[in-house]
């Protein structure tokens, strides 16, 4: 990662549904009561910040988490333990320095110390996002299934990196 960025805690919420009202094709809408309950259960929510402020954010829960995301369900139905991503976003001019690739090194650090073997995540299909196929296939992520969502309007890439596929 670039020098001059620091990873934290996330704790300016107002940055984080900003950013992630600005990503929103790529993530859903999220609301303060939302994001404030995926941080009560989260495995891991951390942010990086830089000089202008939040370069980006990720948001990870474990299978015990009680979280009503079809995306989420679709994980828990088929693997007793995991940890998965609900959300990765990393501000447009902030891209291509390393920054999402250390928030998932730390997430996968987290995950082995707690003895988790995988960690999963789903990529839009519908609309596309070649960015991110390629980012997570670099990662080491494999597609296991796939689903439509919300009514249809969302084309999903189920990917999970680690044990017992």
């Amino acid at each position: 990662m670039t020098p001059g960025f620091s990873i934290g805690p996330i704790d300016d919420l107002d940055a984080v549904l900003a950013l992630n009202a600005a990503n929103v094709a790529e993530t859903s809408p999220l609301d303060e009561p939302a994001l404030r309950a995926l941080l009560d259960q989260s495995f891991l929510a951390t942010a990086v910040i830089g000089q202008d402020g939040l370069a980006a954010f990720l948001i990870a829960l474990d299978q015990d988490a009680t979280y009503a995301s079809p995306n989420f369900g679709w994980f828990r139905a088929r693997y007793p333990r995991f940890v998965y991503v609900d959300r990765i976003v990393t501000a447009p001019a902030q891209r291509g320095r390393g920054i999402a690739r250390a928030l998932y090194e730390s997430l996968f650090a987290r995950a082995a110390a707690a003895g988790h073997g995988r960690v999963a995540c789903e990529v839009n299909r519908v609309p596309p996002n070649p960015g991110s196929d390629a980012f997570h296939a670099a990662l080491g992520f494999d597609e296991v299934g796939t689903a439509e969502i919300h009514g249809g309007l969302k084309t999903v890439r189920y990917l999970l990196r680690g044990a017992a596929r």
